[in-house]
């Protein structure tokens, strides 16, 4: 099993098949307007347009299911983030990454790549880790997406090779993806 296996909603509703990206080192990521994260869409933005032509691509996944970080529609979201962040890359409909509703694309994530804790040194990893366990402390079970902006590193032939949290900025991927691409 990899991620071709698995289709996804456009953000107009259609499914499209993760097959149509084989081949392609791929970045999954849980995505919100509204969050603390969400200046991470220019990070990310900036890695596609450097390495698209080496064979980046880079999938968002709204989901509201974080404190409700994600309220607009499907056509708002790609406004936003077309408007706010130049965002080019593809922004698929919203969903739930976690729990009984996930997305079978996140369940197969979440069981690839185990939550490993959060960056020690990222600055954001106290105040996450408060509010986690002030506001929602079962979100820190398991290996569930623990906040938005939880980012999966995918090789070209589909499997998941690395989990990086919300605190980990997206530049910090850089050095994996530059192999990934390499290889």
């Amino acid at each position: 099993m990899n991620v071709y296996d698995f289709k996804a909603k456009t953000s107009r509703g259609e499914e499209k098949s993760l097959a149509d990206y084989k081949g392609k080192v791929l970045i999954i990521v849980n995505t919100a307007s509204k969050c603390g994260f969400t200046p991470q869409f220019k990070e990310l933005q900036d890695l596609y347009m450097k390495y698209k032509d080496r064979g980046l691509e880079i999938l968002g996944f709204p989901c509201d299911q974080f404190a409700h970080q994600e309220p607009g529609s499907n056509q708002e979201v790609q406004e936003f983030c077309r408007l706010n962040y130049g965002v080019t890359f593809r922004i698929f409909g919203k969903g739930d990454v976690r729990g009984d509703n996930a997305q079978p694309l996140f369940k197969y994530l979440t069981e690839a790549q185990k939550f490993k804790g959060f960056e020690p040194d990222s600055p954001s990893t106290e105040m996450l880790t408060n509010a986690l366990r002030s506001r929602f402390p079962e979100y820190l079970e398991g290996d569930s997406i623990k906040w938005n902006f939880t980012k999966f590193l995918v090789n070209r032939e589909g499997q998941p090779v690395g989990r990086f949290e919300p605190t980990a900025s997206p530049v910090s991927m850089e050095t994996e993806i530059e192999k990934l691409l390499a290889e």
